[in-house]
């Protein structure tokens, strides 16, 4: 299953502001659109790998099931 995210880029001032329209919290800047492009895939990632992070303590010691759900299209 693919996933469209968008991207949203902003000026301000000296730098682009860039975050994913449908994900809050996934947000980052660069000094040209792709450079805050790369960073944005970074802070993705990231997101993602500290809500994996945050179930798994979350969940410590309780019997749970996780199966990968779908995949986003990168």
């Amino acid at each position: 299953m693919d996933i469209p995210l968008s991207a949203v880029y902003v000026q301000d001032g000296d730098w682009i502001v860039a975050w994913i329209e449908e994900i809050p919290g996934v947000m980052t800047q660069g000094k040209t659109i792709d450079e805050a492009r790369a960073n944005l895939q970074d802070a993705l990632q990231m997101t993602i790998a500290a809500r994996r992070e945050l179930t798994r303590r979350k969940t410590q010691g309780q019997e749970i099931v996780r199966r990968e759900a779908f995949t986003a299209a990168p």
